[in-house]
């Protein structure tokens, strides 16, 4: 293989090796492309941006539906040297104008359904039709002066204090963790990945995007998960393999029984069917661990194996998987894929296997840095290595396991939460005197967003003792409380249930005892 340098280069090896194989498929309306037609889509719309004043380095920010153009923007913005930035349509427009004025974005490309969402200091383009957008331009050259240390994405991470930091990854970092992936799991030029995880994230652009070309196979993209079409979609285009959350897996249980209460004889044979007639060979899912039964229950029902891995923006996605076979340990995040990885303790040494420590990071997937915040960038990077804030061990035979998150961070149906934000939120209430926000357990999202409340002086209330705390009706009720927060936050980030108590349990040095608070709801 020649020297690949950035993306470009990839795109332009794939294409020349097998110009006519289909590399995209949109599934909402079947459209595809060729390799071939792929490269031309991408650089028409290069020039396209071109022609709106986009040059090497500059930012566009990407707000768009999962579908194809969204796959375009981003090889558009590689193919001149400028680097994606992928906006979570999920958030407020107050919270969408601070990632892209702070990242310093000079274009945004916007589905039409999200017009009205875009900030006014901001230029935008309704990019809904590749086609179409780009039928009036040529085709411009590929910058193949971008080295592989060049930024190829920002992607803003929720921060643990104060805002969002804007994560950098470069041509090198993506392809990195293509190659990792593809090897780790096999993948070559007959796989067909399903893109169905919402592009925003790394999980898609890396695992299902960037993977897929790397093994020169293919990739499909759906708007969003549907576990009624699921099954079908899976068939309809011969999936090989697609990115997932334990949620995901959750939902298709959860419908695949109702479906076989209800006495269905389509899916009565459901794990034959599932493994008999299509060319699924496993499930990958990460952000969140998998429950072991829910894993168990998957492989028995549909007889797909479930492979488990661990990463984050700042790992570009993927640092570990598990074995794509019967050597895969449910409940472990599985091995290294081409990176290093230690567990240590608080001075930044090796703790033994089978004990707890942080897990820190080394590796060509290994990002840049934190744009413009080198004091976050010196403090995750200390001793040489990227400091996770996830707390896990490694067994005997060289398997990870994530115990818990050193951080407060919750993990809601694969969307990363930052309590801290939401406190702050809390705060600027005319009502709250204080305010803590947990994650607890829930069965469909593995973890929602609970806040605690201590009212001020004044606000008069109906209190029913619980344990020696205080849990009451108040005439800010839980819903006004909720309702706040949506004015606020985008809705995953807001509490699903509010409780109302007479203190916030600390300990001597004045820190938050979460412990407690979850105490509190089991009591309730």
């Amino acid at each position: 293989m020649p020297v690949i340098n950035n993306v470009n280069d990839l795109l332009g090896n794939r294409t020349d090796a097998t110009p006519d194989k289909i590399f995209l498929i949109s599934e909402v309306d079947g459209r595809s492309w060729s390799y071939s037609e792929f490269t031309t889509a991408v650089a028409r719309t290069a020039q396209m941006l071109r022609s709106r004043g986009i040059r090497d380095r500059d930012v566009v920010s990407l707000m768009l539906p999962n579908s194809a153009e969204y796959i375009i923007a981003y090889f558009a913005c590689w193919h001149l040297g400028a680097i994606a930035g992928p906006v979570n349509s999920l958030l407020k427009p107050e919270e969408i104008e601070w990632v892209v004025n702070n990242s310093e974005a000079k274009l945004m490309l916007v589905g039409s359904d999200f017009i009205s969402y875009v900030p006014a200091s901001i230029r935008s383009i309704i990019f809904d039709d590749a086609g179409k957008a780009g039928v009036d331009f040529e085709e411009c050259s590929a910058n193949n002066d971008v080295a592989p240390d060049d930024e190829a994405i920002i992607i803003y991470t929720s921060g643990t204090t104060g805002k969002p930091k804007g994560c950098l990854l470069t041509h090198g970092n993506l392809i990195a963790n293509a190659r990792q992936i593809t090897r780790w799991l096999g993948f070559g030029t007959d796989d067909r990945l399903l893109t169905v995880m919402p592009l925003f994230h790394m999980n898609a652009v890396t695992v299902t995007t960037m993977t897929a070309l790397y093994a020169n196979g293919s990739t499909v993209v759906s708007p969003k998960f549907s576990a009624s079409r699921f099954w079908d979609i899976i068939e309809n285009y011969q999936i090989t393999s697609f990115g997932s959350v334990a949620t995901m897996l959750s939902m298709l249980l959860k419908g695949s029984g109702e479906q076989q209460a209800a006495g269905s004889d389509h899916e009565k044979p459901l794990t034959a069917h599932r493994s008999q007639h299509t060319n699924l060979r496993f499930a990958m899912c990460g952000s969140a661990p998998v429950p072991v039964e829910v894993l168990r229950k998957f492989e028995e029902r549909f007889g797909v194996l479930v492979v488990e891995g661990y990463g984050l923006s700042e790992s570009t996605c993927r640092a570990t998987f598990n074995p794509p076979n019967d050597d895969r340990r449910p409940g472990s995040c599985g091995k290294p894929i081409g990176n290093e990885m230690r567990v240590v303790d608080e001075n930044d040494n090796d703790v033994p296997d089978g004990e707890l420590g942080e897990i820190v990071l080394r590796g060509p997937n290994i990002f840049k840095g934190y744009f413009k915040n080198p004091e976050a960038t010196a403090e995750a990077f200390r001793g040489g290595w990227f400091h996770t804030g996830d707390i896990g061990y490694r067994d005997a035979d060289g398997f990870f396991y994530i115990a818990d998150r050193k951080s407060d961070m919750i993990i809601r149906g694969g969307e990363n939460i930052y309590p801290r934000e939401i406190d702050d939120i809390l705060y600027t209430h005319p009502a709250v005197a204080h305010a803590a926000v947990i994650g607890v357990p829930d069965e469909l999202y593995g973890e929602e967003v609970a806040a605690f409340i201590v009212l001020k002086d004044g606000y008069t209330q109906t209190e029913t003792q619980v344990e020696g705390s205080v849990i009451a009706e108040t005439h800010v009720s839980g819903e006004d409380i909720i309702n706040f927060c949506k004015l606020n936050l985008a809705d995953f980030k807001c509490p699903k249930t509010v409780y109302f108590v007479a203190d916030i349990p600390k300990g001597p040095t004045g820190k938050l005892l979460k412990r407690e608070l979850a105490k509190l709801i089991l009591k309730a």
